[in-house]
Parts: structure tokens; C-alpha cells; sequence
């Protein structure tokens, strides 16, 4: 306790001691060289950015391929790599293949995993099977696999460490995040949204794989893991009972408000951040209230689970619009005050700036211009809707009632970006964002729940904003004014993750295939190179042996995707996104490929 108590007065990452201190420490370390990428996001801070400036805005034009990698699957692969030293850890989607590659060795494989999984997983995956990715600590490599069991192996042989089952795939309880390491635990989310699952977030011990403590999202204040009087949103005590007051009879134990997406960590504070999920189910009639607390920004205590702060984002979601996009930390000024911020951007359409200390709300403003279904935020401190978007009622999907067909609500239920991260850049101060710029129809009708089954209720169609023709661009966001910098149209839905360097150079994928890099400060585009498969995996650098690379996973799938990794046909099939996307098959095929690029060497 006394060393707990020593960290947060000195403020520093490095004075974490407690539990298995050396190894949060190490990594700490480890994450400020940026030679290696030892975690999902690169930092803490979910920045996606690098120090490494070898490769430039002026040669950039001059990459080549340098090598090359088949993971051996067929189905989306998001995430990326992690490189640790000389070694770099590659992952896949189901069955969550996990290979250990010797960078100094010419790329031999010095171990792989393959978990024993049951098949029947599959179904209840509601968007793919895909996987964000590893996580390293204490020598350990973790894996969240399909099954929803967490998984500890060791980082030199591949050994089965510890297990850790976080749900049950029988009742739509699924694993697809990315895990983190914070301290002595290791946190992960689940899935199952779509499934009626009451979801959470766990920490479990670094060392032993033990439940250190596990916070849901709806439910009971002792489930949901708040104070009453010391847990706040907006400056207010959130009171008791919030979360229940807000859900009819017992609706919240299959409520949903799922934690597939990305978690950040600030040391100095001593606090993770991260997003929950839609509430179940998706047609609103069934379920009246604010539904708290899905659609939420969460700022916990990592050592005891306990939230400092909420926010709820969406209210009484009736569109689908996940709250689970990555929180990007950075410290900056605004309005002539030094702010720890948190930039959020949204699946609803709209790009949330907060204090991260206090969760206190800075700005929010559309980043997408064709988002209709609201006017925007209440930013009225003093109005009793403070904080809550502006609902328009031709837009709403409960204003009809069920079996009504919404029409052109903007953006659609994958909003206005998904899950696929945005990085942010010190040396511009400016985000850069892979966006969806797709609307659609939706239609709610009344649906029974039967644990395991799809608890969805609404039938969607998808289609490029009216007028428009590109179903996405590539963005670079001013997140202390809420205004977008520059556009870069896309023919589909950018469903990759950013990468921000040193250099002046962002990458990026596309759903055809081409891994792009763009001028940070233009946005012009540099080099493009169309790898075996469409690109929804992140954009990664590592330096060895002195030079820089840059690698990404092609194989085409996710929610847009899913019809070319599922074999889907109907158009309202995959949550409505197979109509919607069905032009991408004349571009693109399965695929499941490590591409790796560099500078050529001096002659």
C-alpha cells in the first residue's frame, strides 16, 4: 500500500511497484523505445504514432516490399504484429493461430500455437472472426481467443502459461479484443452484444491468470462496480441505483453494452479508459429508457476495478452506434488551459474531446458533414439535457414504431467509424481518422430472447450518403476545434487502423487492398501499394538492424467485409452490410498475408 500510495503521489509510470511491478515497469520502458511495438496501440496513450523518421514524406515514393508472410486463414484479420527485440509475435483470426517470427533468423518460425476450439464458436461471432490482437507482459504473450478464454503463453517457447475462461460462447459470449497489460493485471473485454450477453470488463493477474475483478456494464451499482456518490458523469454524482433506474424490470441482464473494443491507460492518473457496447436489443420499443450504462466512456481505478467517471454517449441507443472506439490520450492546451484530454470518435458520427481527469465534456462536433440523426451536443451547462445529443425525430428509429423502415439515417449502424483506430500525432497535433461515410434504412421488429441465439431485432440496408459515391474517407481531425483539416475520399469504407510518424508520413489501408501513405500535413497522397487482400488489419513500424520497416495484415472481412469471408449473398445479411459493400468482390479476395515494406539499401 505504502508503494501505491508513493506512485500516485509521484505521478510517474515508473514508480508503479505493486504486484508484479518490474514487469509494468519494463514494459513502460520497452513502449518508449520505438524500435519495438509492445503493445496494441504502440503506447498507453492508443497515439498509433512512432519516433522513427527514417522513412519520409520525401521517400516514402521509394518503398519496397521487403518480405512476406501467409498466416494460413481465410478470414479478417484485423490488428497487427507486436515486435519485441528480434522476434515478432503475428496472430489470426478463428482458430486464433499465434506465430513467433525470429526477425534475425530470415523470418523462421521459432513457435506457433494453435488453440483446440470448438467450431460452433463461429455462429456466434456476430461480425467475422476476426481478432485485434496480442498483448505482452512478465514474458508473457496473451491472447483473447474466440472462445472467450484469455490465455497466457510464454513469449520464448510458446508454452501454454495459464488460462482463464472470461465468458461462454453457449450464451453468445465471444472474445475478439485486443487484451491490455496495465501493472500486475491483465485486462480484457467480451463480446456478444448481439446475443443478449450482460457484458464486461475483467482484470486478471498477470502471474496466475486469478479474476482480480470483473465490472459490467448494466446492472446493480456493485455489479456495474461505481460509488454512488464518488463515481460521477459530468461533474454529478451519478446516484444510486443509475444504471437500473434506466432499464425495465430485469431488461439489463441481457443488456448488452459489450467491450470489444480498445483500452488506454495514463499512469500519472492511474486510470484505464475505455467504451462499452450497444444495448440489447437493437430495436428500442423493447427496451425503454436510457439504457445506462451502454453507450459509455469509463475511467476506472485498474487495481480496484472502481469507476472515477461515466459518460454516456448515446442515450437509449436506437441505431446501433457502439461506444467502443479507442480513447486516445494526449496533453495539450485549450482555450488557454494545459488539459489532460481524451478524443474520442464515436460510432454515432460524432468526435468527443474530454478532460480525462474528471471526464469533464470539451467538445463534440460531427466529423463526418452527412451525419443527420442529430443537430448536435447540448453543450448548456446549466440545461437539463447537458450533454445529450440533439435527437432529429425524422431520424429516429423509435419515432415509427416497429416493422417502420427508417429511411437515410446517417451514418449507418457501423457508424461513422468503427473500431478500426485513429492515430494522433505530437508533432502536428492532429488525429488522423479511417472513416465510414455510409447511411442506411433500418427497420426494428419485435424479437424474444433465447440465450445463445441472435437477439437483434432490425432488418438494415447500406448505401453510400445521398449524392456521394464513396463509401469512406481518410480524415485529419482538430480535436481542440472540432473541425476536419483535411478529406481524402475513399471508394469504400477505410477499414484499417492509422499509423502517424516522425517522418511527416500517416499510413493506412483500404478495404481493395493498397496500403497508402499521405503528407501528415496535407493529406496528399505519397505511395501506394495494393497488397494480396483487402486491409482491415493496423498499420504497424518497427526499426531492425537499423532499418525501418512497416507491416500490415491484408485479409479482407470484419462487419464490412463479411460477405466475402462469410460466402454471404443476401443483401440484409451480415447486420446489412452485404448489400452495401457487395462491389467490393470485383477488387479484392480472401486472403491472409503479412506484407512488410522498406526503403531500398544503398547501393
Amino acid at each position: 500500500m505504502r508503494k501505491v500510495l508513493l506512485a500516485a503521489l509521484l505521478g510517474s509510470a515508473a514508480a508503479f511497484t505493486v504486484g508484479g511491478a518490474s514487469a509494468n515497469d519494463d514494459l513502460v520502458k520497452m513502449s518508449q523505445n520505438p524500435k519495438d511495438w509492445v503493445m496494441p496501440a504502440g503506447d498507453y496513450a492508443n497515439t498509433r504514432y512512432s519516433k522513427l523518421k527514417q522513412i519520409t514524406a520525401a521517400n516514402v515514393g521509394k518503398l519496397q516490399v521487403a518480405w512476406t508472410f501467409s498466416t494460413g486463414v481465410l478470414r479478417g484479420h484485423e490488428g497487427g504484429p507486436l515486435i519485441i527485440g528480434d522476434m515478432m509475435y503475428v496472430h489470426t483470426p478463428f482458430p486464433n493461430k499465434v506465430y513467433a517470427i525470429d526477425l534475425s533468423h530470415d523470418n523462421k518460425i521459432v513457435w506457433k500455437y494453435e488453440p483446440r476450439q470448438d467450431p460452433n464458436v463461429i455462429p456466434v461471432m456476430c461480425c467475422d472472426t476476426v481478432n485485434r490482437g496480442l498483448a505482452y507482459g512478465n514474458g508473457k504473450i496473451f491472447l483473447h481467443q474466440a472462445d472467450d478464454t484469455l490465455v497466457a503463453l510464454d513469449a520464448k517457447t510458446g508454452k501454454l502459461d495459464w488460462s482463464a475462461k472470461n465468458g461462454d460462447p453457449s450464451k453468445g459470449q465471444t472474445g475478439t479484443s485486443a487484451p491490455l497489460v496495465v501493472k500486475d493485471k491483465v485486462l480484457v473485454g467480451t463480446s456478444g452484444g448481439e446475443f443478449g450477453v450482460q457484458c464486461s470488463m475483467t482484470a486478471y493477474d498477470i502471474n496466475s491468470g486469478k479474476q482480480v475483478w470483473k465490472a459490467f456494464s448494466e446492472g446493480p451499482d456493485k455489479e456495474i462496480m461505481v460509488d454512488p456518490e464518488k463515481t460521477t458523469v459530468l461533474g454529478k454524482p451519478v446516484g444510486k441505483d443509475s444504471s437500473l433506474k434506466t432499464w425495465q424490470g430485469d431488461q439489463w441482464k441481457i443488456g448488452g453494452g459489450c467491450t470489444w473494443g480498445w483500452v488506454a491507460y495514463d499512469p500519472e492518473l492511474d486510470l484505464v479508459y475505455y467504451g462499452s457496447g450497444n444495448p440489447s436489443t437493437w430495436n428500442p420499443k423493447q427496451r425503454p429508457g436510457d439504457n445506462k450504462w451502454s453507450m459509455t466512456i469509463f475511467a476506472r481505478n485498474p487495481n480496484t476495478g472502481m469507476a472515477k467517471w461515466v459518460y454516456q454517449m448515446t442515450p437509449h441507443d436506437e441505431w446501433d452506434y457502439d461506444g467502443v472506439n479507442e480513447m486516445i490520450l494526449s496533453d495539450e492546451t485549450i482555450n488557454g488551459k494545459a488539459r489532460k484530454l481524451l478524443t474520442h470518435f464515436d460510432r454515432n458520427g460524432l468526435a468527443y474531446t474530454l478532460d480525462r481527469s474528471d471526464g469533464e465534456l470539451l467538445v463534440a462536433e460531427k466529423y463526418d458533414p452527412k451525419v443527420n440523426w442529430t443537430t448536435g451536443v447540448d453543450m448548456n451547462k446549466s440545461s437539463p439535457t447537458y450533454g445529450r445529443p440533439k435527437v432529429v425525430d425524422q431520424y429516429s428509429t423509435e419515432h415509427g414504431g416497429e416493422d417502420h423502415n427508417t429511411k437515410g439515417i446517417c451514418p449507418a449502424a457501423l457508424g461513422s467509424k468503427d473500431e478500426q483506430p485513429a492515430a494522433y500525432s505530437p508533432d502536428t497535433q492532429l488525429f488522423y481518422v479511417p472513416t465510414n461515410h455510409v447511411c442506411m434504412d433500418y427497420e426494428p421488429f419485435k424479437v424474444s430472447y433465447t440465450a445463445g441465439q441472435p437477439y437483434v431485432g432490425a432488418t438494415l440496408s447500406m448505401y453510400p450518403p445521398p449524392g456521394d459515391s464513396n463509401m469512406g474517407n481518410f480524415i485529419a481531425w482538430d480535436a481542440k476545434k472540432g473541425k476536419i483539416v483535411w478529406s481524402d475520399p475513399e471508394q469504400f469504407s477505410v477499414w484499417s487502423g492509422a499509423l502517424a510518424t516522425a517522418g511527416g508520413v500517416v499510413f493506412y489501408g483500404t478495404l481493395e487492398g493498397y496500403l497508402k501513405a499521405v503528407d501528415a500535413k496535407t493529406g496528399k497522397q505519397l505511395y501506394k501499394f495494393k497488397t494480396p487482400s483487402g486491409i482491415i488489419g493496423n498499420v504497424t513500424t518497427y526499426e531492425h538492424n537499423g532499418k525501418q520497416y512497416v507491416a500490415v495484415l491484408s485479409g479482407v472481412g470484419g462487419w464490412a467485409g463479411i460477405g466475402l469471408a462469410a460466402g454471404l449473398t443476401d443483401p440484409h445479411a451480415g447486420l446489412g452490410a452485404v448489400g452495401g459493400y457487395a462491389a467490393l468482390s470485383n477488387y479484392t479476395e480472401l486472403g491472409g498475408t503479412l506484407t512488410v515494406f522498406a526503403l531500398p539499401s544503398a547501393n
